[in-house]
């Protein structure tokens, strides 16, 4: 996670001010969490993800939030959360989860947030929504759109400019309207080195095959490791098949190297999600799959920056899809240039 020092625009990604009424943004005590909560019951937790656990609750005033309860927090800390989790706040776009307020009391750590009543991508596409097909092929397109659009934000014009550090599927969540908020960006400033006791986050079964080869290597997040991770998010978004895929005992398949062959043989048809039953526009399909192989490419040079993957998937001019089929990368011959699995 990082921040970058820009001059505060205040403006959404488009240059229009946003103009929303949201709950005002206050300090809750320990106590109210945990009756909204019910003690943080089990039945009552939503997720878990690389920072902590998510769990549903009701306020007294009957609204419905979202309490993150983050890991291993320890007293002695240096950072500021208070302060930190306030900078989080004022980052505003109308496709990034809005902070409501947060609460700090001995070691407990949780910040709250509105609850979204469709849950995540990951709920729709492998979990307890998946079979109920609410995805159709415009509210898909739509989610690629305004979910590049938010991360692009964070990367360009957000105050200070944040690295997500942990883009998928999970946390790409869905409103009442199936309206994107993507969540859990600038953590990594909250929590400290320490608090995965060293294991480098490559290891979390949660992150697998979003992960780019130099994150891997490193444990290092970078704008171009979230263009890598959001990458897979569209090629998940499309196929609706996992990240990685088990193919056997002892084979695993990254779905990169699922997709590739299909593109270079240009059965587009075979790659989309066969939920949606053929509904779906074609050349949008095509433009997805090729800007999610692009983001997923081995070396960091040839990755586009979030802005450009925002301009790429809104032109729907032939010319600039005639572009897009002539990068070399699908050209049978350059296969290596998408990373493997494993």
């Amino acid at each position: 996670m990082q921040f970058f020092s820009c001059l505060c625009c205040g403006k959404g990604f488009d240059g229009k001010k946003k103009v929303k009424s949201e709950p005002s943004w206050r300090i809750f005590s320990l106590k109210e969490l945990h009756a909204a909560t019910n003690s943080f019951n089990y039945d009552n937790k939503l997720g878990e993800g690389r920072f902590g656990s998510v769990y549903w609750g009701q306020l007294w005033d009957g609204s419905q939030i979202a309490v993150k309860r983050l890991k291993a927090w320890s007293s002695r800390e240096e950072i500021d959360f208070a302060v930190e989790v306030e900078i989080l706040a004022r980052i505003r776009h109308k496709n990034l989860l809005s902070v409501r307020g947060y609460c700090a009391e001995g070691q407990e750590r949780l910040i709250v947030y509105e609850y979204m009543p469709n849950l995540s991508l990951v709920s729709h596409l492998h979990g307890q929504h998946s079979s109920e097909s609410l995805l159709d092929w415009t509210r898909r397109m739509n989610i690629a759109v305004t979910s590049a659009q938010a991360i692009a934000y964070l990367h360009h014009h957000a105050t200070p400019r944040i690295v997500h550090g942990d883009v998928r599927a999970s946390n790409v969540l869905l409103d009442a309207e199936f309206e994107t908020r993507v969540m859990d960006f600038g953590y990594g400033i909250l929590m400290p080195d320490n608090a995965e006791d060293g294991a480098n986050k490559a290891t979390k079964g949660n992150n697998l095959g979003y992960l780019s080869p130099e994150c891997t290597e490193t444990g290092k997040e970078s704008e171009m490791e979230d263009v890598y991770s959001f990458g897979v998010v569209l090629l998940e978004l499309v196929t609706g098949k996992r990240p990685i895929e088990k193919l056997n005992q002892t084979t695993k398949q990254g779905i990169t190297e699922w997709v590739l062959p299909l593109v270079y043989d240009k059965k587009f048809g075979e790659i989309v999600d066969q939920r949606l039953n053929g509904k779906y526009v074609e050349e949008e399909l095509k433009r997805i799959v090729l800007v999610g192989l692009m983001c997923a490419q081995n070396e960091i040079v040839k990755r586009p920056t979030m802005s450009e993957v925002v301009e790429m998937l809104m032109n729907e001019s032939k010319e600039k899809m005639s572009q897009l089929e002539a990068n070399p990368l699908f050209n049978r011959n350059n296969g290596e240039e998408i990373v493997e699995h494993h």
